[in-house]
Order: structure tokens, then C-alpha cells, then sequence
């Protein structure tokens, strides 16, 4: 067997599996749901008005249904570089802060995974209405954040380390990284300082894989998402002007803390 076809074959089975995982996943969550639909129903004949009954149903169709828009566009993107429960979690922010109409750039959605090491394309920009990434490229974390791998997160001042969580992008303008956007952390106590802190999107010459090869990692920034030089203008032109832009990692208790899961 050609090496061409072990691969197209390889991913394949990846797709399928990826597939299996997510219809199992929102088949459970179906099965809840009518669960609840048949307690509901069979409670309403003794207490007609149980509020929070109606309220809990309502969780849970809603989940069920930002649940299914994420495994049909996932879908679509066939990759295995995203993992699919990071992009689960971006989207549940997405949908949630979209329902809340702070999102204006709804096309795209930008996802940054510090679970993988800094040595491997960790950022990626979604094109939601279209389902296909467009861009998946490096990104460096803070200095104190970690060497290779990510591992420590702060909201603190002068902290040199990078944050978590869903920030909305705003304006452009040049400073000494040449073009750059700035950052609105959207969590409080978890990346609400970033103004103060000056975190946002720019470039970097240590952020490439003549860096990598020289060192076994990128280089680290002062924890701005700091991108390659190459073709960073039109990342920042695709995701400026108030889209959604999520930064995890399972290296903290960040989804405990987050008020959005």
C-alpha cells in the first residue's frame, strides 16, 4: 500500500472515530432529554406550574442544540488538529456571548489550545458560516507560562504569563510590533485585566520553525498571543472588530472557574 493511502486511510479512520464520539455524544444527551420530557409530562398532571422543572428542560434542549451545531460544523472541518471537545467549548461560548449580542464579527471563530506544545500549529480561525479553517498556524504563551508546554495561567499585572479564556477582539493599531490588535478579556478574575495588561494579538520573529528547529520550541512573549511574522496582517484583518477569540488549556482549573460551562 502506497504511503499516500496509509494516510488518506489513517485519517479516515480518525474521521470516523471523531464521528462515532460525537453522535454518541449527542445521543446521550437526546436520551436525557427525553427523559426529562417524560417527567415533565408526567409530573404536570399533579403540580401544573413547576417552574423549575420547565427551567431545567430548557437547559437541556438548549444544550442538546448548541450540541448538534457543533458536531455538524466539526464535522465539516475535517481535521484532527482541533480537538473536538476544545472546539465544543469554544462554540458554547460562542453561541452564548453571540446570544448576548457582544459579537459583531460572527463569521469567524478563533480558537488557541495550549494543550499542545508550542512546537506544533496551535491556532486556528473557523469560519463558522462556512465550516473550514482557515488558518492553523503557531502561537506563543507568556514567559512564565511555561517552556515548551503551557502550564501556568495568570490575570495579574506584570505577570508575563499568558490568559485563559474568551476575549472579544477590538481595534487595530501599530506599535512596536508593527501591527497589532487589542484585547477585551470577557471573564472576570480569569482575563479581565488584559487591557491593563496589554495583552494582544501581534508578531514575532521568534514564533517560527527556523526558532523551533534551533531551539525545540517557539519563543515567548510577555503572554500575548504573539504570531508568526508571515501572513499575521490578514489573521489580524479576518478576526479584528469584536469576534470571539478563545485561549484553553486542561493544565489549570480554568473550566471550573469559568461561569460559561
Amino acid at each position: 500500500m502506497e504511503l499516500s493511502h496509509i494516510k488518506n486511510y489513517s485519517y479516515f479512520v480518525r474521521s470516523q472515530n471523531n464521528g462515532i464520539r460525537m453522535t454518541f455524544n449527542t445521543f446521550i444527551k437526546g436520551i436525557f432529554l427525553s427523559l426529562f420530557l417524560f417527567i415533565q409530562l408526567t409530573l404536570s398532571a399533579s403540580n401544573p406550574f413547576d417552574s423549575e422543572m420547565e427551567g431545567a428542560i430548557e437547559i437541556i434542549k438548549e444544550s442538546y442544540f448548541i450540541d448538534s451545531i457543533a458536531n455538524s460544523i466539526y464535522s465539516d472541518l475535517q481535521t484532527d488538529e482541533l480537538s473536538f471537545q476544545v472546539f465544543l467549548k469554544a462554540f458554547n461560548g460562542y453561541y452564548t456571548f453571540q446570544k448576548g449580542g457582544l459579537i459583531e464579527n460572527t463569521n469567524v471563530l478563533t480558537i488557541i489550545d495550549f494543550d499542545k506544545p508550542s512546537a506544533e500549529k496551535r491556532f486556528f480561525i473557523v469560519d463558522i458560516e462556512k465550516h473550514k479553517i482557515l488558518f492553523n498556524s503557531y502561537v506563543a504563551h507568556g514567559q512564565n507560562t511555561g517552556e515548551l508546554v503551557a502550564q501556568k495561567f495568570s490575570n495579574r499585572e506584570n505577570s508575563h504569563q499568558s490568559s485563559l479564556g474568551f476575549y472579544l477582539t477590538d481595534e487595530t493599531y501599530f506599535g512596536k510590533h508593527g501591527l497589532s490588535l487589542r484585547l477585551d478579556g470577557l471573564e472576570r478574575g480569569i482575563n479581565d485585566n488584559a487591557r491593563k495588561r496589554n495583552i494582544v494579538v501581534h508578531s514575532a520573529d521568534y514564533v517560527s520553525e527556523d526558532y523551533i528547529a534551533k531551539n525545540n520550541r517557539l519563543g515567548r512573549s510577555w503572554g500575548c498571543p504573539a504570531l508568526p511574522v508571515d501572513g499575521y496582517e490578514e489573521v489580524i484583518e479576518y478576526i479584528k472588530d469584536k469576534s470571539l477569540l478563545f485561549v484553553y488549556s486542561s493544565h489549570s482549573n480554568y473550566s471550573n472557574l469559568s461561569r460559561i460551562f
